[in-house]
């Protein structure tokens, strides 16, 4: 997997992030004694600045970078240091909390060594994966595995789920970083690990390549993300809540709330409803309603299928534009 390696370790940065921080306070701040001898200077603590590190993936020889949300939201000042030990200011395009991404730029003399995209389709499980990043922060590592399982949701991570799940060794320090085939290209960005102690236990999940580029493009030409909403909350359909309401399956998903002055509601959509489709596409869970919708672009009208008692029915529901981090889907 060397030629693999080769091919896409120019483009994988590591990213060092400093936010300015005050000083801890003086636990005699309160004391009227103290306050009496030292007044105002307790209060005065001096500024500190607190650092982390990440990894991001260069997708554009314009200097774009791929990276995790959280490698950079907390940031006021974003140093990339590239493969080749150059280190550069980076400004932030654009964040999308709900996906866990973001992109920032650099500005270089020269073109910048870009990565070469996979297709998410093409992956299965049993594939080689390569996991490339900056591990603890010893710099750059290339760890090897398979991909353990896809379309992994469910997990609480972001609002926002489809992972691949591998047990290349990711750590602290990766996040961000590239998950590459075994020709070198681009299948995911490494996002989180499940670990009681920190370290890798064999379990990473990273953004299939197909999400980021989506979120990637439109941050680039926008600046944000935009996602279809129309809402509603809603709840999955257990199999007691399915007798407790006398349904005569659990398929779908059951809307429990209607926000008011909502696509939803303007479109005659009640609670008690239960989504049965959304354009054409099947409904089995909240997950899978929340993605259709958001797939659904502002302003289009689409399909809905509803199941009110025992009836089936059908409503048009204009889509509306999803808030940022709206807890209503």
């Amino acid at each position: 997997y060397a030629d693999a390696a080769r091919a896409a370790l120019p483009a994988v940065v590591h990213i060092f992030t400093s936010k300015e921080v005050r000083g801890q306070r003086s636990p005699f701040a309160n004391d009227p004694l103290f306050r009496h001898f030292f007044g105002d200077r307790l209060d005065n603590q001096p500024q500190q600045r607190a650092s982390g590190l990440g990894s991001g993936v260069i997708v554009s020889p314009e200097g774009y970078i791929l990276t995790n949300n959280h490698v950079i939201e907390a940031a006021d000042e974003i140093e990339v240091a590239l493969n080749d030990g150059r280190k550069l200011p980076a400004r932030i395009v654009g964040r999308d909390p709900e996906s866990d991404l973001a992109v920032l730029q650099v500005k270089a003399n020269a073109k910048l060594p870009a990565i070469t995209f996979g297709r998410t389709e093409a992956l299965h499980v049993g594939d080689v994966v390569l996991a490339i990043g900056n591990p603890f922060g010893v710099g750059q590592t290339v760890t090897m595995g398979i991909v353990s399982a896809l379309g992994r949701s469910h997990l609480g991570i972001n609002t926002f789920e489809d992972f691949i799940q591998t047990d290349a060794a990711i750590n602290p320090g990766n996040s961000g970083g590239a998950l590459v085939d075994a020709s070198g290209h681009l299948v995911g960005i490494n996002a989180a690990i499940y670990s009681r102690s920190g370290g890798s236990l064999g379990i990473g999940f990273a953004i299939p390549v197909s999400l980021a580029r989506n979120v990637m493009e439109q941050i680039i030409q926008t600046g944000s993300v935009t996602r279809g909403w129309i809402g509603v909350e809603v709840q999955a359909i257990t199999a007691e809540l399915a007798e407790s309401f006398g349904m005569v399956s659990s398929e779908g998903t059951l809307i429990s709330g209607v926000m008011r002055g909502s696509p939803a509601d303007r479109a005659g959509v009640r609670p008690g409803d239960v989504l049965l489709a959304v354009g054409g596409r099947q409904v089995n869970d909240p997950q899978a309603m929340l993605e259709a919708i958001a797939a659904l672009a502002p302003g289009l009208k689409a399909e809905f299928q509803l199941r009110r008692g025992k009836e089936k029915l059908g409503v048009q529901v204009e889509i509306g534009r999803r808030p940022a981090l709206s807890r209503a889907e």
